[in-house]
């Protein structure tokens, strides 16, 4: 019996170690950040501006702007989890080919961005002092909300806050919390400190959406978007990607066909 005891004892510290490590350490697992020096120099095609934009905390905010003559609007772009704008801005030609402005935005730590994600109610924060910057130069009339995977609940609850045109998910999770159970079964819910519920946030946009996902997606669980379809307005729409994975939906001939629809 002593022996038992000793071995639930250590088991149950196992786990309160690891629930521990899994609360305090919950950026590593999200945010895989690309750092950039301050003098790097992008190297797009077309006129493109670098923006920047102070957070309330006083953090500097990086941002590439791509630029058409007389656009038709602009795409507002979350961009996933790795990486920075020196691999992202790769995308902004495919919109810019639609004649729409891009701009990218670089998360803290991602890039030329200052500071580091902390907590889900400042990278929220963030991403709407940036939203409502541009505000100005591109009324919501005519700007598009899209986010790629991690950017989907960022895109989804700004969306939720204001006014755009349509707001864009590609790969969306149905909350981070249900990716969480998936991932960690045996970890409590209430641990996770960036549960961005977008299923709960998509029922409160008014603005016309549209999903992208791949059937074959290997990161974000398809049947996710399928779920979140079922909350969504009846003009609304999913669009299947057949074969299509996680990586590479921009390239995706099948989604550039359906956005150039979309935005035409």
């Amino acid at each position: 019996m002593k022996v038992v005891l000793i071995v639930v004892s250590v088991v149950a510290a196992l786990y309160v170690l690891l629930c521990g490590i899994l609360y305090f350490k919950q950026e590593k697992l999200l945010f895989a950040p690309t750092h950039l020096p301050a003098g790097y120099q992008f190297h797009f095609p077309g006129q493109v501006e670098e923006r920047w934009t102070t957070a309330a905390d006083g953090t500097q905010l990086h941002g590439l702007l791509f630029k058409v003559p007389e656009p038709k609007g602009l795409i507002f772009y979350l961009h996933g989890n790795g990486g920075a704008l020196d691999s992202w801005g790769d995308a902004a030609a495919t919109y810019t080919a639609l004649h729409y402005d891009m701009f990218l935005l670089d998360y803290r730590g991602y890039g030329k961005s200052g500071g580091s994600i902390s907590n889900q109610g400042q990278m929220l924060a963030d991403v709407d002092t940036v939203y409502r910057q541009l505000l100005p130069e591109y009324p919501e009339n005519r700007t598009v909300i899209l986010g790629y995977s991690l950017g989907t609940g960022p895109a989804t609850w700004l969306a939720a806050r204001h006014h755009p045109k349509l707001l864009v998910l590609q790969a969306p999770y149905f909350s981070m919390r249900d990716m969480a159970a998936r991932l960690y079964p045996f970890v409590p819910g209430f641990l996770l400190r960036y549960p961005m519920p977008t299923n709960e946030l998509i029922t409160q946009v008014s603005a016309p959406i549209v999903l992208f996902h791949g059937d074959r997606d290997e990161v974000i669980d398809y049947n996710s978007t399928l779920r979140l379809k079922a909350l969504l307005k009846p003009t609304d729409r999913l669009v299947v990607l057949p074969g299509a994975r996680h990586n590479g939906m921009t390239d995706n001939s099948d989604y550039r066909r359906e956005i150039a629809q979309l935005l035409k």
